[in-house]
């Protein structure tokens, strides 16, 4: 039976001093981590300058699978911009 889990990721963008600064980045961290074919969207703190939740959603044969990928998606965003990411969450759907 497949895997699907989805990762909720609260981040925190120091530099920015408009919602347009945040926006740009977050547009950045969305465009590389759906070259790894999971599904993500912007999901709470739309109007705070500094600080977004995203939810990653991935699907896999098995659960160990999903969370190698969801491990990736992580790793891309420390490896780019590292200190983002301030909390995390995982919730297994299936």
């Amino acid at each position: 039976m497949p895997a699907v889990a989805l990762l909720s990721v609260e981040i925190h963008v120091p530099e920015s001093r408009s919602l347009k600064d945040k926006r740009a980045v977050m547009r950045s961290v969305k465009d590389r981590l759906r070259r790894l074919n999971v599904s993500v969207a912007e999901v709470d703190h739309q109007t705070l300058r500094q600080r977004c939740r995203l939810a990653i959603a991935a699907t896999g044969a098995t659960n160990v699978d999903v969370e190698q990928l969801l491990g990736t998606a992580l790793d891309e965003i420390e490896r780019r911009d590292p200190g983002l990411i301030i909390d995390t969450q995982i919730e297994w759907l299936a």
